[in-house]
This record gives structure tokens, sequence and C-alpha cells, in this order.
């Protein structure tokens, strides 16, 4: 295995970490990254809690979401919407799926989630819902179809956050780190604005506030960001679950 594909298995184990320990994934949801050497593959673990997830069970994905070689392993059956928004979007290098209680009350209502803080700018101007029923009438409320995944990825378009009516969020970015950091301001932000509906009304970001504070995402706010949220992590992490990615 070569060095970076190695390090961004350790990278995806760490994001993993990172998001169940600030609240972003529970039991449920997934991370992947695109290959680092073949773009036209995706790594994503085997189908896990996102706390147990280690370097052997990541898994390389064509753009169909299927395993690259034969497993009996179990896989998530929502590895499709990796795929699809691989396909859709050339300059998305990770994606994470998860059902933040942060994000969940803008799912279920269908409330417009803005960004209100400069962090929150993060999760972009535009922050589209996905309603599975325009198209396919009642389901289980998962992605389980290629007609399904392709739809979310049309709803998601140019933005970095989809909502995903009565399910969670899909979130990427043009790197790992990137897309951690959208995912985990994106909730925090979300969190601002129910806490702020009990003091009074909600102003969002103006265009040009949005464009100054989250057009460009800086390198070095989202390095300290990561190092940050290591440095949560429960201690004794071994290297070979992902500690030797730490470090940028």
């Amino acid at each position: 295995m070569s060095e970076p594909l190695m390090n961004l298995k350790c990278e995806i184990v760490l994001a993993h970490r990172i998001l169940v320990g600030q609240g972003v994934m529970e039991a449920f949801g997934h991370v992947s990254a695109r290959h680092p050497e073949m773009p036209e593959r995706f790594l994503l673990p085997a189908a896990c809690a996102p706390s147990m997830v280690g370097v052997d069970d990541i898994l390389e994905f064509n753009m169909e979401g299927r395993p690259i070689h034969p497993t009996d392993t179990k896989l998530f059956s929502e590895s499709i919407i990796h795929a699809a928004i691989y396909r859709a979007r050339p300059d998305v290098m990770a994606v994470a799926h998860h059902h933040s209680p942060s994000i969940m009350p803008f799912c279920v209502t269908g409330v417009e989630l803005k960004p209100v803080s400069q962090t929150g700018a993060a999760m972009g101007a535009h922050v589209p819902f996905w309603d599975s029923r325009t198209e396919f009438g009642d389901t289980k409320l998962l992605v389980v179809t290629s007609e399904e995944a392709d739809s979310l990825a049309r709803a998601l378009g140019p933005n970095w956050l989809v909502l995903m009516r009565r399910h969670g969020a899909t979130v990427v970015g043009q790197s790992l780190r990137e897309m951690v950091f959208r995912a985990v301001h994106s909730c925090r932000d979300a969190d601002y604005q129910l806490q702020g509906r009990a003091l009074g009304p909600i102003d969002p970001l103006t265009p040009k506030e949005q464009e100054l504070a989250g057009g460009q995402l800086r390198p070095d706010p989202i390095n300290r960001c990561w190092q940050h949220w290591l440095t949560l992590l429960p201690s004794g992490l071994h290297p070979a679950d992902g500690a030797g990615a730490a470090r940028p």
C-alpha cells in the first residue's frame, strides 16, 4: 500500500472519530474520501459504527458504489450516495452522511438552514432540501437505489451541504479535513439558530458576509480545528487506527 493511500485511510478513521466526538455522528453515519491516486475510486468503511472504524475496515469502491475487490463483509447500502456525488462533482474529495441531532429539526420541519455565524459560513450560502417523495413517493427514507442517489446529487448541485427530509444531511468538501470542518460547523450553526430563536428573530449572514467568511476556506483554521478535535479524542489512539495521520 502506498504512503498516500495509507495516510488517507488513517485520516478517514480519525474523521469518523472526530465526528462522533463532536456530536455529528453516533451509531449511524459514514465518511468517504476519493482515492488519492485513482480518482475513479473512493474509500469507504465496511458497515460498522463510526466509533469502531479501523484502517482494515476501509475498502475501495468504484463509481457505481461497488467494492473493487469481492468481499463477504457487510457493506453500507448507502454507499451509492458517495458514488453519485463523486460522479457528479469532480471537485469533491470527501463526503459524509450523518443524522446529527443539531440538523434533524430542520430535516423534519423543512425550515431553511441558513448561515448565521462566521464559522457557519462553511455550510455555504445555500443549503438545499431534498425530499425523496418528489420523485419516489413513500420509501424507507434510505437512499438505496442509483436513481435515488443521483437525485440527491442533483439536489446538492454545486453546494456543500444538502438536507434530506426526515433522514439527515450529506456534506462534501474539497479535502477530507475541509469536509469535517464544514460538517462540524454547520451543526454548530444549526444549534445557534435553534437556541437564538428563543431570544428573538434570526438574521442570516448577508451575501457579502457569506462571501467574505465562507467563499474560500483557508487551510490554517481547518488544521487548527482538526488538531483541537484530535486532542479531545480518548487517549490511547493506536497508530494502526490512524494516529500516524494526526499531524498535518
